[in-house]
């Protein structure tokens, strides 16, 4: 197990001036962002260029996946008003592309399908507003949940694979590896408007020929854009790391990727909403070349 994390994982200093503009407005709204939850490195560079992810559905998860910082325990019931006050935390903080994830509620009967959907259409009303990308979890595989947010039209549905399929028992044991891209092309094919995205995190156990296996399994899903980063054990009760990959290797897998048609951020602090407006731009473009 790799002991020491690398120069090229370590971060600069924060930028006292982003966190003094955003950290008081997401917690005057009582909102949660999945930067803060999950730990995420990028956090500080995300906010000095404006970029956010929010946290919708409570602080807890009913699954505990073995590589999340997101704390597993009994969720909080549902706030009716928290997509009210993401669109208002948006406005003041004048974003221009918003990216909305959640926790995982199983204890729910819509996995929290209808929060999801609630929250885009408050951001369709205004024409000139922010763009919209939301990454979700798996919703137990009720398709009828996947529609209700599909049908809502989001700029961008993710979904992410985690990890490539061996892995799945021991990093997913709740989730599914055909379920996971099932979505994914479901989304792809009902709704065609929507880009399509997913992320990978490496350094568990899965072998480069695995991870370009993955690849090209979400390419032929429909996928459009994928983020690939290494994974970064939160404490020691979540999984060890594996091994620390070079940047070379983050190289090698984005030209794969590329080759294969996706548009894709990979790097080893790379995480799902890592330069998501940049990445939806680039598709966007893409699209408008094809057409």
């Amino acid at each position: 197990m790799a002991q020491h994390i690398p120069k090229w994982l370590k971060t600069g200093l924060p930028d006292a001036g982003a966190l003094g503009r955003i950290i008081p407005v997401v917690s005057s709204l009582d909102l949660n962002t999945i930067c803060f939850e999950a730990r995420c490195p990028n956090k500080h560079e995300c906010f000095a260029s404006g970029s956010l992810a929010f946290l919708i559905l409570g602080r807890h998860c009913t699954r505990s996946c073995m590589f999340c910082n997101v704390t597993g325990a009994v969720p909080q019931p549902v706030d009716p008003g928290e997509p009210e006050r993401i669109l208002e935390a948006c406005r003041r903080l004048k974003l221009d592309h918003v990216v909305i994830t959640s926790v995982t509620r199983d204890d729910l009967p819509d996995g929290g399908a209808a929060q999801f959907r609630r929250c885009i259409e408050l951001f369709r009303v205004d024409s000139e507003g922010p763009s919209v990308e939301v990454l979700v979890p798996d919703f137990g595989g009720n398709a009828a949940a996947v529609e209700t947010v599909a049908g809502a039209r989001p700029d961008v549905l993710a979904h992410n694979l985690e990890t490539v399929e061996r892995l799945y028992p021991s990093a997913r044991g709740r989730a599914d590896y055909g379920r996971s891209l099932s979505i994914l092309m479901r989304v792809r094919s009902g709704y065609p408007d929507v880009i399509v995205k997913s992320g990978l995190i490496l350094g568990i156990g899965e072998t480069v020929d695995e991870v370009k296996s993955a690849l090209e399994d979400l390419a032929r899903a429909g996928c459009e854009v994928v983020t690939v980063g290494q994974y970064m054990r939160p404490s020691r009760a979540h999984m060890p790391v594996v091994e620390y990959l070079e940047p070379a290797v983050f190289e090698d897998l984005e030209c794969y990727a590329r080759e294969l048609g996706l548009v894709a951020v990979c790097g080893p602090r790379v995480r799902s909403s890592y330069q998501s407006k940049a990445a939806f731009r680039e598709a966007k473009l893409r699209r408008r070349k094809c057409a």
